[in-house]
């Protein structure tokens, strides 16, 4: 199979390396370039990318990806779109072709979208930006999407279980772009509810509590937000919006409906353990982290989140059970946080403090 990797790129130098590297499984990689006022052409063509330069003007996510796949050969079997601050492990095209039956139109694959600062995984879930050649267009100016250009919505998707994606951003760059390209897409196509609560999200990103409720009200009020897990979403950012404006009552009564929408989900029930780690409700803390701990299996979807899984379950019910003078509970817990986050220094210390409590205890 004619495999092509295709890519929109700008002031990224120091990406193309790294990026060119795990793409040489590839037969081609061709980029569109909007602007680079660095070395990031020179560097690619150097490195054997075709690369096309145009400007996009107004700038929108989709146009620049449309032009960018207008330059995969025609003859292409698979298409490969990334950015260049993603980087394949070894092997991924054998595990792409492995996966990729006759008639497949997608393909979805394990992406690693952040890292915790000691370098494991945080934010994990399933991305399908692996297509057949023919057919596809994105749309939307942000958060832009794969659509079929027949209209086709039963899609044959594969999943190839062996290609694995991570995510390096550069974390300098500004996303104040993100905002009116989401406005945007709500005005452009007021009932797609995916643009409502990406825009919601959005304004608490940027404080902006009023809107943000509003708009994620709107969105939960929608005849098509059907999916559970991004309507719980919604009533998260809601009740973190009434945190913010110091309304607990409303922001409990959300959190309380976010875990209701999606029990299977660990977020709702963390979300409402920290604010009552913040209330001193201890009890309230053992419970509702106790409830996210009972949920072992971590949902491939991205609204999956990293501290749900990471140390924070068990370093609040640490905390919790100290308060309450359970020492022993609590340093069991104290080691439990540890071993998801073993170079963290306040864990480290924490479980230390709980050590020599516990030594003295029977002397007490």
């Amino acid at each position: 199979m004619k495999i092509i990797v295709y890519a929109i790129c700008k002031n990224e130098s120091k990406f193309v390396n790294r990026w060119m590297d795990s793409m040489t499984e590839a037969d081609a990689v061709v980029v569109l370039d909007t602007g680079s006022s660095d070395d990031t052409v020179e560097k690619l063509r150097r490195r054997g990318a075709t690369v096309e330069q145009a400007e996009i003007l107004p700038w929108r996510f989709d146009t620049a990806r449309n032009r960018s796949l207008a330059l995969v050969p025609d003859d292409a079997d698979i298409c490969v779109c990334t950015d260049l601050d993603e980087v394949f492990h070894p092997g991924w095209r054998a595990a792409l072709e492995a996966a990729w039956t006759p008639g497949t139109q997608q393909a979805r694959y394990r992406y690693t979208w952040s890292f915790r600062p000691d370098g494991s995984e945080g934010v994990v879930f399933w991305y399908e930006k692996i297509h057949s050649r023919h057919g596809w267009q994105w749309t939307h100016p942000v958060h832009e999407v794969l659509q079929r250009t027949d209209g086709l919505r039963q899609i044959r998707t594969v999943t190839a279980a062996g290609v694995q994606l991570d995510h390096h951003p550069d974390d300098t760059k500004s996303r104040g772009q993100y905002l009116p390209l989401l406005e945007l897409s709500v005005k452009e196509a007021p009932e797609d509810d995916r643009n409502v609560h990406y825009l919601g999200r959005e304004y608490f990103f940027y404080g902006r509590w009023d809107d943000c409720i509003a708009t994620l009200q709107r969105h939960l009020a929608m005849p098509t937000a059907t999916w559970a897990d991004e309507r719980s979403a919604s009533m998260r950012y809601i009740a973190k919006s009434y945190v913010r404006k110091g309304d607990i009552l409303s922001a409990r009564r959300y959190f309380l409906r976010a875990i209701a929408e999606a029990p299977h989900l660990r977020e709702g029930y963390m979300d409402l353990a920290t604010v009552l780690y913040e209330q001193e409700d201890w009890p309230g803390v053992l419970y509702f982290t106790a409830c996210a701990l009972e949920i072992t299996a971590r949902p491939d979807t991205y609204i999956c989140e990293a501290a749900a899984w990471g140390p924070l379950p068990h370093d609040l019910r640490a905390i919790a059970f100290h308060r309450l003078g359970q020492i022993p509970l609590a340093l069991q817990e104290a080691e439990a946080a540890l071993a998801l986050a073993p170079s963290d220094p306040r864990l480290q210390g924490n479980a230390a403090l709980l050590r020599r409590a516990a030594e003295a205890a029977p002397q007490q």
